[in-house]
């Protein structure tokens, strides 16, 4: 029953954070924001190897965080903290190196961890 209520809690909030987003919102200016933007996504680790010029990335943000789900089976990214009021996410660590940005009209990303290496350029 738990289960239930949080998967109908989830799916309201998703309900109204998907109506409330046009798509000239820019996500940097809001705390909820989903968005689809359409075009080139890779993904390529030491097993595998994806491409789709015409992929897609879904956005999920709620406060800082973003969640970017990738098309075509290529694993997401998810966790993403940029700072609000910016589009732009630039991180250089010893496991983890990404560029997003990410706009009303574009997203761009290059995401390496693991060895595995993420790209995105995308519109809405």
């Amino acid at each position: 029953m738990k289960s239930i209520l949080k998967i109908f809690g989830i799916l309201c909030l998703s309900i109204f954070v998907f109506t409330s987003c046009s798509d000239d919102n820019d996500p940097a200016d809001s705390d909820f924001f989903i968005g689809r933007y359409n075009g080139k996504v890779t993904y390529t680790s030491t097993d595998e190897s994806k491409s789709n010029d015409n992929g897609h990335v879904q956005v999920i943000k709620v406060g800082d965080k973003y969640n970017f789900l990738f098309s075509d089976s290529i694993p997401d990214i998810t966790g993403i903290e940029i700072e609000k009021h910016e589009n732009t996410a630039v991180m250089i660590g010893s496991t983890e190196t990404h560029y997003i940005r990410i706009n009303a009209d574009k997203l761009e990303i290059l995401y390496l961890k693991d060895g595995a290496t993420w790209t995105a350029d995308a519109d809405r």
